[in-house]
């Protein structure tokens, strides 16, 4: 008669526990991952992958425009917000928007001064981390010796980026202004 074998292996049942296992994080990771939308990146009002590879072209016009002019936003509200305790750092002040139709006000000088009148200037108004809620301009009117942005709806409380982009030749100048919408 055979010798029976009283000591019981485990090691072929953790295996199987530690396939389960993995099998069951790795569907759970796909199904968390597929379920939180991407979002893409609006940074010089490009695509990621445009502004990604162009860089340096980018930043080059950049320079030239600002050595030779500037953008600024006027008849705006600005706030400065309080000092952060927890993060340390020094925030920017930020515009004060009002809920409803908004007006945006953008002056495009040269160094001595002057209006620049035949500036290719585009808008967008975005959040941070999404682009569902964008409005663009793709060509913002010279009205007097301003560029003026109307009729912007914003209804969501919460923050915003006012982006401008205004080329001159093949100078292309940026600004980026943070905004905040109280919540009522």
């Amino acid at each position: 008669m055979a010798k029976e074998n009283k000591n019981k292996t485990y090691w072929p049942h953790m295996i199987l526990g530690f396939l389960l296992v993995g099998i069951t994080l790795g569907y759970w990771t796909v199904k968390s991952a597929t379920s939180v939308p991407v979002q893409e990146e609006n940074e010089y009002m490009l695509k990621y992958q445009k502004a990604d590879t162009n860089i340096n072209q980018i930043m080059d016009k950049k320079i030239a425009f600002d050595k030779a002019y500037l953008i600024q936003i006027t008849n705006v509200e600005m706030q400065v917000p309080a000092k952060n305790e927890i993060l340390h750092r020094k925030q920017k002040p930020h515009i004060v928007l009002a809920k409803g139709v908004n007006r945006f006000v953008y002056e495009v000088k040269d160094k001595e001064g002057n209006p620049v009148p035949d500036a290719n200037v585009t808008f967008l108004l975005t959040r941070p981390h999404t682009d569902m809620d964008d409005i663009s301009i793709a060509k913002v009117p010279f009205q007097g010796d301003k560029y003026v942005v109307e009729n912007i709806n914003i209804q969501k409380p919460g923050r915003y980026i006012l982006r401008l982009r205004a080329k001159i030749g093949d100078k292309v100048g940026y600004s980026d202004i943070p905004a905040y919408l109280k919540p009522e």
